[in-house]
């Protein structure tokens, strides 16, 4: 039977199956063996030894579409960071450290700034300037209203998404409102888990219906941008793109090289002041880091 991991712990895997059911499955020592280590998000073949207590053996571990290493997991299609657009104040240089990573990593982004009931429209129109102009799509949620919550189950179905975000934002209340079916699933693990006492904290896989799975990410308040040079920095900034070209320079830092047409641009009002900050500090980050070394 094939089916997807959606959580492992302990040396077991949650195989969610073909038939919508949970099965607890050890991997066989044949992955031991060439070096292969099962991940979250990975499509397997499994034996099942006992239909009745929903145990099996994975057998075959299908070829990867990709692997992150932050989180750790396999075959995802997109990434959704979700922050408050108020209550508390978005971290906007935390989100930029996200976008980073998962443009690092190659992961399209879907940014969603819920609570959208709380804020103004002027600071709405702020936050959509700021990042549905440098590319990325970007809406806005609210929980209470239940505004947005049709758009976003779209972009969600049919795909693996990694769901990310600081604590207190309404993550947990999201994933209720797009599936609310994913409790009883989600329940069923924590229950099996339980009972085999394997209580540590990991991320797992939900299943949204509509053939989607979203990765819930244990809450963070801090990212570091680690293996990163600050020469490399400018490239994860893609709004720098249409201008970088026509700077005076090659290799311009966009910092404080004249003839630098990426500052002309910020001056002239064409690109974030708050995206260009934090690029500012993020470079600086990296340099001082680098000092250290």
């Amino acid at each position: 039977m094939t089916g997807k991991i959606i959580k492992g712990i302990g040396g077991f895997y949650y195989v969610f199956a073909e038939n919508m059911e949970i099965y607890e499955c050890k991997a066989k020592g044949i992955f031991r063996n060439q070096n292969i280590k099962p991940l979250v998000g990975d499509d397997v073949l499994m034996d099942i030894l006992d239909e009745n207590s929903k145990k099996g053996n994975i057998t075959d571990i299908r070829e990867r579409q990709n692997e992150l290493i932050r989180p750790a997991v396999a075959n995802v299609d997109q990434a959704l960071i979700i922050f408050a657009a108020a209550k508390p104040a978005p971290n906007l240089n935390l989100l930029d450290r996200f976008l980073i990573l998962m443009l690092k990593q190659q992961v399209e982004t879907i940014i969603c700034f819920n609570k959208k009931d709380v804020v103004t429209e002027k600071e709405i129109a702020l936050l959509e300037e700021t990042y549905r102009n440098c590319g990325y799509h970007t809406l806005f949620t609210s929980t209470y209203t239940e505004e947005g919550i049709i758009s976003l189950k779209e972009l969600l179905a049919h795909k693996t998404t990694v769901l990310a975000g600081p604590s207190g934002v309404g993550k947990s209340s999201l994933v209720n409102l797009l599936s609310p079916e994913a409790n009883t699933k989600t329940g069923e693990i924590s229950e099996k888990i339980q009972r085999g006492k394997h209580t540590t904290r990991h991320s797992e896989l939900i299943a949204m219906g509509e053939g989607g799975f979203v990765m819930d990410t244990p809450g963070f308040s801090s990212l570091y941008l680690a293996d990163m040079e600050k020469d490399e920095l400018k490239d994860f900034f893609p709004e720098f793109n249409e201008y970088a070209d026509e700077c005076r320079f090659l290799g311009c830092m966009h910092l404080n090289e004249p003839g630098c047409k990426v500052k002309e641009a910020l001056s002239d009002g064409k690109l974030s002041r708050i995206r260009y900050k934090n690029y500012k500090d993020l470079f600086e980050e990296l340099n001082q880091k680098k000092k250290k070394y």
